[in-house]
């Protein structure tokens, strides 16, 4: 079995995957559970993290550093951008150490192990969703008008979740072969935050630098979120088609690469 899953084309693997998908709901569903099944608050940390978050920065940077946010209330402002950030940092942060976190399951069969942390990022969608009727409420006490351009989120949404996966099946592949990465990722999307529109504006990146900073992938899809959901505009096509083909290329890499490490994961763990 070892052998033939060696010789097996790129093609044939990425039809066993969607063989698999039940296996993949089943490992989805699973992580879910495990979060929450000894957990007081249970599904309330899904909405506990982005809250807190945004009350902290709304107070820090809404009130003390006054932010400029066009007009549109901070709170909701910050919130736009949290809700997003959140998921991918979440789905990296959890399908990077997921393949040493799951050793009995790879040491002991064969499956196309990069279901262990396609699962894990993807069961941070469910943490995504039900934070998702904060925002919804947000809305509502602000009186804020469902935009025409709101069509246009899910499209940023399937972005980022093709970004985040492929992100998270490279790191897992390395993290099984450098540990030091698994300590380093919450520093390291703590910096990225930071150098995406989260807390600020993109109006407050120098005009000079704009181009640089778009490099970013992610800062073209949090701003694209904030123009399509709360200001009713289309943001740049070019920076989005950007975003989408760095998306895809990474998880075109990611998944040959893991493909590649697959084989010798149960002899290093």
């Amino acid at each position: 079995m070892t052998i033939t899953a060696k010789n097996e084309s790129l093609l044939n693997k990425v039809i066993n995957l969607f063989k698999r998908y039940e296996l993949l709901l089943t490992l989805t569903t699973r992580e879910i559970r495990v979060r929450y099944r000894q957990s007081i608050l249970s599904f309330g940390w899904a909405l506990g993290q982005p809250i807190i978050q945004m009350v902290v920065i709304s107070v820090i940077f809404g009130s003390f550093l006054r932010i400029p946010t066009g007009g549109i209330p901070y709170p909701i402002f910050s919130y736009t951008a949290i809700l997003p950030w959140t998921l991918f940092a979440g789905a990296i942060t959890a399908a990077i150490p997921s393949i040493t976190g799951n050793m009995n399951l790879v040491t002991k069969i064969y499956f196309p192990r990069e279901i262990i942390p396609l699962a894990a990022s993807l069961a941070r969608l469910f943490d995504f969703f039900i934070a998702l009727t904060v925002f919804i409420a947000l809305m509502i006490w602000y009186q804020i008008p469902l935009q025409s351009t709101i069509w246009f989120a899910p499209i940023l949404l399937i972005i980022q979740i093709v970004l985040s996966l492929g992100i998270g099946l490279l790191g897992a592949a390395v993290g099984v072969f450098l540990r030091d990465i698994l300590y380093a990722i919450p520093m390291l999307m703590l910096v990225w935050m930071y150098a995406t529109p989260v807390i600020y504006p993109l109006s407050m990146v120098p005009p000079e630098w704009q181009r640089v900073y778009m490099l970013n992938p992610m800062a073209s899809i949090i701003d694209g979120y904030r123009k399509v959901v709360l200001e009713g505009v289309y943001p740049d096509f070019s920076y989005i088609a950007y975003a989408a083909i760095v998306s895809v290329v990474l998880l075109i890499i990611g998944y040959v690469y893991f493909k590649k490490l697959e084989m010798s994961m149960a002899d290093i763990i």
